[in-house]
């Protein structure tokens, strides 16, 4: 190959021989590049979504082939985002498929120093059990002044903006329920 034939090759002379100042055009593509497409062209379903960084509630395109998802995309039918995605939200994606994800139930011992991996029936187990100890130790039936409260001020709850609102909500239900009354959101906070 000669030096007229590499310098033919040279982007900016094609650009300047083809009229294609900006090189926006076929001056700019090369070989691999004319063979790309975007990966959601070989999705065989897509799965409308909802992002789940915050109560904003921005729709979400899931593309999906073979049971596994290809691409994140921003939905362009959302009223309420249309089409768009925070960084955040474009990140969704790395959330639900990243290998670096912990998805092992982790748990330190008091005083300990080391992680230990846990089956999650046993986490959920010790969870449920330590509730129940500190809703038991803490319940009030009645305050001072002898009026009836049914409450435990053992037992707080502060919620992330990663929680929607269907979360919240059946979140708020359950600690009702338990007579937690200190419930917050950091959204609000």
């Amino acid at each position: 190959m000669g030096f007229l034939d590499l310098l033919a090759r040279w982007p900016v002379l094609r650009q300047l021989k083809e009229g294609d100042l900006k090189g926006l055009g076929e001056t700019s593509m090369t070989e691999r590049s004319r063979t790309l497409e975007p990966r959601t062209v070989q999705a065989d379903q897509v799965v409308k979504s909802v992002c789940p960084y915050c109560a904003v509630g921005c729709g979400q395109d899931v593309y999906v082939k073979n049971g596994r998802i290809l691409d994140i995309e921003g939905d362009p039918d959302s009223p309420i985002s249309r089409g768009r995605l925070c960084p955040k939200g474009a990140a969704t994606f790395q959330l639900v498929t990243g290998s670096h994800r912990v998805q092992d139930v982790l748990y330190r011992r008091p005083g300990g120093i080391e992680w230990e991996v846990l089956p999650l029936e046993k986490a959920m187990d010790m969870v449920a059990e330590r509730v129940k100890r500190t809703r038991d130790a803490t319940w009030e039936e009645k305050d001072v002044n002898g009026l009836p409260v049914n409450r435990t001020l053992g037992i707080a709850h502060l919620g992330g903006a990663t929680l929607d609102n269907e979360e919240n909500y059946l979140l708020k239900k359950l600690y009702t329920s338990l007579g937690i009354v200190q419930v917050e959101n950091q959204a609000r906070i």
